[in-house]
């Protein structure tokens, strides 16, 4: 990598420099200095950062860290929500050859102890008060921890009486004067083969496990998204997805550095719906659970809109969908297609898609988790093209992807950028190229499991590849059941038909060596409860709602309907709707919210046990 501009402050930064993300930055910042970078909305005001500011916040976060003695090698934990100050941490603790370590803001304090010990991080960065509460919870169990920065220090007290504890005030005073100039030099001697970040897996049957990436490995899968995705300098994104997570880090650092776009950070949690209209963003991707979200938001709004609009909706959506199963068959639109599919964008598609704030998207990704056909075809009715991808952390989400003209329903795509893709004789997901990790922290016998001699990666997934490459994902290998009966069942399969639903939030399908399968359900609060509203079903909590006759009734119907389409192996004879949501921070999900099944097995033993007697 070779940058040749002249910075505006005057420092050259021409010169080879090695493949790594703060190369990049400095290579941005030089090409284009006033251009917006970063977007961040702070009580209600969205406040912007320049090439060049972004650049020279990362100098001056570069040197503080090195002033406390953060040497290469060294890991640093970020706990906090999306902002800034996690990007440009992350530059710069990527600059002087430090190891950044995700901590998801969602964690208990356990969590945080386990993932700090495990990582012997010597800094945390946090957000606020409540994330550095979780520290103190557990600061003697943290002996190579030797500082904390508060990115938010209001409210707390011990500030200026502990030296280990700092504010992101005085942390960012160590690195006054810092210039692009010494952040250079910092870059140049970064090892491209060197890890760069620590990602801890979900730890769905098991403690996480700390997956090394090195800065080739983040720079391969860049330069992947980037053939794939097609974004153009100017566009821009918002930073929603746990930074933790390996594709929000390539969402908002990696991609955004190489493409120039502008990476828009908002209020986080309830206020994705509200950042989302504000940012209207060019790309948009998200775990079905989103887009799942989103479609049920439609419903609720049109179920309180008036006669007319409803009669509006329900007739060119009902056109959009006709089309959009054309296009995703590969079927020619007919002239007639088109003009009733402008008829309909005028109408409906733009204003709706204006209202939710995809306006904008011109392409739009889900990965994680199969998304439902329908849920699928919804979107493309209305314009919004979601493209299907797979990949992992241990792969750098480097797997598959699915143009979005030729999108295969029930498929995730084919191999792209240099992987490869084979499946063994087992039936498990093998993967092999530039964005296999380097294995995982203090883990030997764990990374000689996941690579093997030949330097396949085994995923843990199981599926099959049809003629044409494209690859269909059965289920995760140690989640197959099989039954009393000998037979094999995929169980991710039923629980997102089951998911499809606007009224049901999680479905968790047992039945290992069973006679038959039962599911437990979880009921979404929002459109059941605005469903038990509108039928004048009295409820006070979660627990009320989910144990009312009627809602009962209500899932059930949509069982026997989900079942009408299953195998009679697959069915499901029985379920028991949940009495309360499930929870990161009670053991229940991981931080990516994966159900962790054995947590579920035995916390609602009883339940399971009733729907077998």
């Amino acid at each position: 990598m070779t940058a040749t501009a002249v910075a505006p402050d005057g420092v050259r930064t021409s010169g080879a420099l090695p493949a790594c993300s703060p190369a990049t930055l400095l290579q941005r910042a030089a090409a284009h200095p006033d251009r917006i970078a970063l977007r961040h909305k702070d009580l209600g005001i969205w406040r912007e950062y320049s090439w060049r500011d972004y650049a020279q916040w990362v100098a001056r976060q570069a040197r503080a860290f090195h002033a406390l003695g953060v040497a290469r090698g060294d890991r640093v934990a970020i706990l906090a929500d999306n902002r800034p100050e996690w990007v440009v941490g992350d530059m710069a603790l990527q600059a002087i050859g430090a190891v950044v370590v995700g901590v998801y803001s969602t964690s208990p304090s356990a969590e945080v102890e386990y993932v700090l010990a495990h990582s012997e991080s010597v800094v945390c960065v946090v957000e606020d008060e409540e994330q550095l509460d979780k520290i103190v919870q557990v600061r003697d169990q943290l002996p190579a921890l030797r500082h904390v920065v508060v990115m938010e220090p209001r409210g707390v007290r011990a500030l200026g009486s502990d030296p280990r504890l700092l504010s992101i005030a005085d942390f960012e005073q160590r690195g006054a004067g810092a210039t692009v100039d010494e952040l250079r030099e910092w870059v140049a001697q970064v090892d491209p083969n060197a890890v760069a970040i620590l990602v801890y897996t979900s730890g769905t049957t098991g403690p996480p496990k700390g997956a090394m990436l090195r800065h080739s490995n983040l720079e391969a899968s860049g330069e992947a998204f980037t053939s794939v995705l097609g974004w153009q300098e100017g566009e821009e994104i918002l930073s929603y997805l746990p930074l933790c997570h390996i594709l929000e880090r390539l969402l908002s650092t990696i991609l955004p550095l190489r493409c120039g776009v502008t990476v828009n950070f908002g209020g986080g949690g309830e206020s994705l719906a509200q950042d989302l209209r504000d940012v209207q963003p060019h790309r948009f991707i998200g775990v079905p659970r989103v887009w799942e979200k989103i479609l049920a938001s439609i419903d609720i709004k049109m179920r309180d809109a008036s006669w007319l609009k409803r009669k509006n909706y329900d007739i060119w959506l009902a056109h959009g969908r006709r089309i959009a199963r054309k296009v995703l068959s590969r079927t020619p639109l007919t002239p007639l297609d088109r003009l009733t599919y402008a008829l309909g964008w005028i109408l409906l598609y733009r204003p709706l898609r204006h209202h939710f704030g995809l306006s904008r998207v011109k392409l739009a990704g889900s990965g994680a988790a199969p998304i439902a056909p329908t849920v699928l075809e919804f979107f493309w009715a209305i314009g919004v093209k979601i493209c299907e991808g797979y990949g992992m952390t241990e792969n750098t989400a480097i797997a598959t992807f699915t143009a979005p003209d030729d999108v295969r329903i029930g498929k995730v795509g084919r191999s792209y950028a240099g992987s490869e893709i084979r499946i063994a004789d087992d039936g498990e997901i093998l993967t092999r190229g530039p964005g296999t990790f380097a294995g995982y922290f203090k883990n030997e016998a764990a990374t000689r499991e996941a690579i093997d001699a030949e330097g396949w990666l085994h995923t843990g997934d199981v599926g099959t590849l049809d003629a044409d490459g494209f690859l269909t994902i059965t289920d995760r290998k140690k989640d197959i059941l099989i039954t009393a009966g000998g037979k094999n069942v995929s169980p991710s399969w039923i629980e997102n038909a089951l998911k499809v639903s606007p009224w049901v939030r999680e479905a968790i399908v047992i039945g290992d060596k069973r006679k038959y399968l039962v599911a437990l359900i979880g009921i979404e609060l929002d459109t059941v409860g605005d469903w038990a509203t509108r039928h004048r079903i009295a409820f006070t909590t979660y627990a009320d709602l989910s144990a009312r006759p009627e809602v009962v009734k209500l899932i059930d119907a949509w069982v026997q309907e989900v079942n009408g389409t299953l195998a009679q192996v697959e069915q499901v004879k029985r379920f028991a709707l949940l009495p309360k949501e499930l929870d990161h921070e009670e053991g229940e999900l991981t931080a990516t919210q994966k159900v962790k099944r054995r947590a579920i097995a035995a916390q609602f033993s009883d339940h399971i046990e009733g729907m077998y007697r």
